[in-house]
């Protein structure tokens, strides 16, 4: 039996605008047994006169070329040639998409409403907008086309190179810098990606053919740049931190969630088994409540607490210096203080200690190490924050070391189950206030290669078990204090960890404590393997394949709240006093000083798409 009903008139407007054919359809479902067993609900179009609501992607074997077509009434009668419908809604274990090709008969039943609507409505809205190139076009085992802006760095390479590992095209290379050593080695390797230095143009020429970004650039360029590629609905993979404001970060997560768009911070631990394990055994109280939470980072491994450099260098002719600068204020261009020094003043490695185009220490790692704590404990807007720098502070530069405090309420907090069923899917868990302690760097110190003693690190108190397992204190790592006991993640990303009760003696791994045998796997683990850069990526690609947003562990709808914290940490330290946060806001209620640094007045032809 053949279920019909009337499309809902904003969904079928705009099928209807792509498909060019009238705003009324009938459709047809799967059987409910398909969808019992798991497989996916297909909406094929019917039509009960001349008036078609959906197009199909149509082999016509007559004249050996695929066209868009209108489906036909009947799935055993195909007038035009046999049909490959595009299924457009999974369920959310689904792994893969699948096509059902005519004219063999297809089962049919009725659909509920809610099924109805939600499915034409995310059918109508992916033709229109959200699928990528491959998925409007033909063939839904085609190669995804990559742009890669960024491409030429340390990450931009490696994040091109994990594309390209995932079977996928890399069309594209954007880079200011024709003259770095990574143009002649990734040029190379592949010839076939259009070179730019400017991803306007980038954008402007290929963006049509183009089904996904991702942005490697300097911090002080992510948003403008991802803002850009989201305007055309493209998915991105962003490098950490996401963004080089609060209002930036802010502004991206509303632009993803407005326009459906799948995207991915780079924090690529979150693909680690080891972290999801630990947040969801946390949250259902491994250690009972948590009022203490520990990090810290042997970084900066780069020069901070200097002043900029007097006088000014010729600019490289293969270097656009402007381009580079972009949405912060124009300086004159400065190369190396030593020949031998390959990392530069600012390019193509040092530019992450100055204020204006990176986010020093914190920056580069809070996205990594406060990962496990802010999933695990739900962290939202801290109300307090207050920094105190190791070394002096100046306009400049960051510290050489900082230590910051971070004040966070109570919190209620909506968490999957383990079982879910058709009325129960989550359940709230309430958290009590606690405070986040940052080290980064340590006292100041001109004759170590750093520019400081790495002496910033907890209390001993707290880390004498730690001293016990290990032999020392590890360069980075969290330690979360917990009413029944506490979690030591030893690496920079929270990808393992090891839990220590009360009765017990010393830290044992996460995989051998007998407490975590009764705490269900309730969070859906990354199956693309080990390597947390590939598989962190390989999620990314297969969210954009399936149209699956949410598929994405580290979506900028959680990355951008992860990156604001991180970031009042940075607007306390150049603010140079204690921060009273209106999270909601998005005001410092006590220092006006600090509006500056919350959002960051753009050079002129700069601006956020």
């Amino acid at each position: 039996m053949m279920g019909t009903g009337k499309i809902p008139d904003g969904a079928m407007n705009l099928a209807a605008a792509e498909a060019n054919v009238a705003p009324e359809a009938t459709f047809k479902t799967s059987s409910a047994a398909d969808r019992a067993e798991g497989r996916v609900l297909a909406i094929h179009p019917g039509t009960t006169s001349t008036k078609f609501g959906f197009f199909c992607v149509r082999e016509d074997f007559t004249r050996n070329v695929q066209r868009r077509l209108p489906c036909s009434t009947d799935f055993d009668v195909a007038p035009h040639g046999p049909c490959k419908c595009m299924l457009l809604l999974m369920r959310k274990n689904s792994k893969r998409l699948h096509r059902i090709s005519s004219p063999e008969p297809v089962p049919s039943s009725r659909v509920t409403r809610r099924d109805f609507i939600k499915t034409t409505s995310l059918a109508a809205g992916a033709l229109a907008f959200g699928v990528p190139a491959l998925l409007r076009g033909q063939n839904l085992n085609s190669k995804l086309n990559i742009a890669c802006i960024g491409a030429l760095g340390g990450k931009g390479r490696s994040d091109t190179d994990a594309c390209a590992r995932a079977g996928e095209n890399i069309v594209a290379l954007c880079d200011v810098d024709a003259g770095s050593e990574g143009y002649e080695t990734q040029t190379k390797k592949y010839p076939d990606a259009k070179f730019y230095k400017d991803f306007r143009q980038m954008l402007d020429e290929i963006g049509n053919q183009i089904d996904g970004v991702t942005v490697s650039t300097p911090d002080h360029l992510h948003a403008i740049v991802t803002s850009a590629a989201m305007q055309m609905h493209k998915p991105v993979y962003c490098q950490k931190p996401l963004t080089q404001t609060i209002y930036e970060a802010r502004y991206l997560r509303k632009m993803a969630k407005d326009k459906k768009i799948v995207t991915q911070m780079g924090n690529q631990g979150s693909a680690a088994d080891g972290l999801r394990r630990g947040v969801e055994t946390i949250q259902d109280g491994l250690i009972g409540q948590v009022h203490q939470i520990h990090v810290w980072t042997n970084r900066p491994v780069w020069p901070q607490g200097m002043d900029r450099p007097q006088g000014e260098d010729p600019i490289p002719a293969t270097l656009d210096w402007d381009k580079w600068i972009g949405p912060a204020a124009m300086r004159p261009y400065k190369g190396r203080r030593d020949p031998k020094d390959q990392y530069g003043i600012y390019i193509p490695f040092n530019w992450r200690g100055w204020q204006d185009f990176g986010t020093g220490a914190l920056g580069d790692m809070a996205c990594h190490t406060v990962n496990l704590p802010f999933r695990a404990l739900n962290l939202g807007y801290p109300t307090e924050i207050e920094a105190t720098p190791l070394s002096k502070m100046n306009k400049e530069s960051y510290p050489v070391g900082a230590k910051i405090r971070y004040e966070f309420p109570q919190r209620k907090a909506s968490i999957s189950v383990a079982d879910p069923h058709l009325f129960h899917h989550h359940r709230t868990i309430e958290q009590d206030a606690a405070t986040l302690w940052w080290y980064d760097g340590g006292q100041p110190d001109a004759t170590a290669p750093d520019g400081h003693d790495f002496s910033n690190k907890p209390p001993v108190e707290l880390t004498a078990d730690i001293v016990a397992l290990r032999g020392d204190i590890p360069n980075s790592g969290s330690l979360l204090i917990g009413e029944g006991g506490t979690v030591f993640s030893p690496d920079d990303y929270g990808t393992s960890f090891f839990v220590k009760l009360k009765d017990d003696t010393k830290y044992i791994h996460y995989t051998k404590h007998p407490a975590l045998e009764k705490y269900p796997e309730r969070i859906p683990r990354n199956p693309n393997g080990k390597d947390t850069n590939f598989a962190h990526t390989k999620e990314w690609l297969t969210a954009i394949r399936e149209n699956t947003p949410d598929l994405c562990y580290s979506r900028f709808e959680i990355a951008s709240r992860l990156t604001e914290i991180m970031l009042l940490g940075c607007v306390a330290l150049r603010a140079g006093q204690k921060i009273e946060w209106d999270g909601a806001k998005m005001v410092a209620k006590n220092c006006p000083e600090a509006a500056p640094f919350i959002k960051r007045e753009n050079r002129a032809g700069w601006v956020l798409s």
